[in-house]
């Protein structure tokens, strides 16, 4: 009984780490938790065995996981194709914050707060990983976020390590460097400063924070109103923001980490509506992500509870 005991805990222990992969290659808690519950229920239908000839249960774990997020990054692309309007990642919150003041997340740890928020969770990287085939979001994320090494990511693609790398080295010519602690704390300030105008629902103002050339991209998945194609100019998108708060009176606006980085958060009647996330370049907002879908809010609850 006692090896039985040990060999669940190591086991269990592995969950944070593949709910992070998990996440990482799918943009989506619910779809990363699904992931890793199959890889853990293909683990234990193996006979007793088996599985302890497996030298390292969670390089085995980490292999079947990332073959089942491949799979799911296979079938995504056709299932997004039918997704009313655009599809965005999963915002998620910062657990500690939320504690404090009761804005964020619920109380359980589990799945969205064994993510570790850092560089490769912020929306920007995630939406660039959805640029990305799927071997080549697998081959990068594994390489150059969780230092796999190419021998290791082989078997996860079923090509040669050299393929790997290969497949690494062109996803990596999409992502830009990430910016130092320095640059966040800039950021947070034009956070707030589009919190102040948007509020104030000062269109000029919000167009003197916003570049020229600004995208903002809205999620509903068709559950609510959001704009069915991104919103291209610093002009057009204070104008549709501020329309936003017109429809909504009383909404309320909480600067909030999302993904790691400063966000907002727009709560009416008690119900978070909307999380935004920013990336800015030269004091400028430059792209606005904005999830409104609300089967993708759930690790946010209400301010009211």
């Amino acid at each position: 009984m006692g090896t039985v005991g040990t060999e669940a805990d190591e086991i269990a222990g592995e969950r944070r780490q593949l709910i992070n992969v998990a996440y990482r290659l799918l943009g989506s808690v619910t779809e990363a938790e699904d992931a890793v519950q199959d890889a853990f229920a293909r683990w234990y239908a193996l006979s007793r065995v088996r599985r302890q000839e497996i030298r390292s249960p969670g390089a085995w774990l980490t292999t079947v996981t990332s073959r089942i997020c491949l799979d799911v990054l296979g079938s995504a692309r056709a299932r997004r194709e039918r997704y009313v309007g655009m599809w965005l990642p999963e915002p998620l919150p910062d657990r500690n914050e939320g504690r404090r003041d009761g804005a964020g997340p619920a109380g359980h740890a589990d799945p969205a707060d064994q993510i570790v928020l850092d560089d490769s969770v912020t929306m920007a990287f995630l939406v660039v990983l959805e640029s990305m085939t799927p071997a080549e979001r697998v081959a990068f994320v594994l390489h150059d976020v969780f230092r796999y090494p190419y021998l290791e990511i082989a078997p996860v693609l079923d090509r040669t390590p050299t393929a790997c790398k290969q497949l690494a080295a062109s996803a990596r010519k999409r992502v830009r460097a990430p910016r130092g602690q320095g640059a966040v704390n800039g950021r947070a300030g034009v956070v707030r400063s589009v919190k102040q105008a948007w509020a104030a629902q000062d269109i000029a103002a919000l167009v003197g924070i916003l570049d020229p050339a600004a995208v903002m991209t809205a999620d509903g998945g068709g559950a609510v109103g959001a704009a069915l194609r991104p919103v291209v100019g610093g002009a057009r998108i204070a104008q549709y923001m501020a329309a936003m708060a017109d429809r909504a009176p009383g909404l309320e606006l909480l600067e909030r980490s999302v993904n790691g980085a400063p966000g907002l958060v727009a709560v009416h009647s008690g119900v978070v509506m909307t999380v935004a996330s920013f990336d800015i370049a030269d004091d400028r907002v430059t792209r606005i992500w904005a999830v409104r879908n609300p089967e993708k809010l759930r690790p946010w609850v209400t301010a009211a509870r």
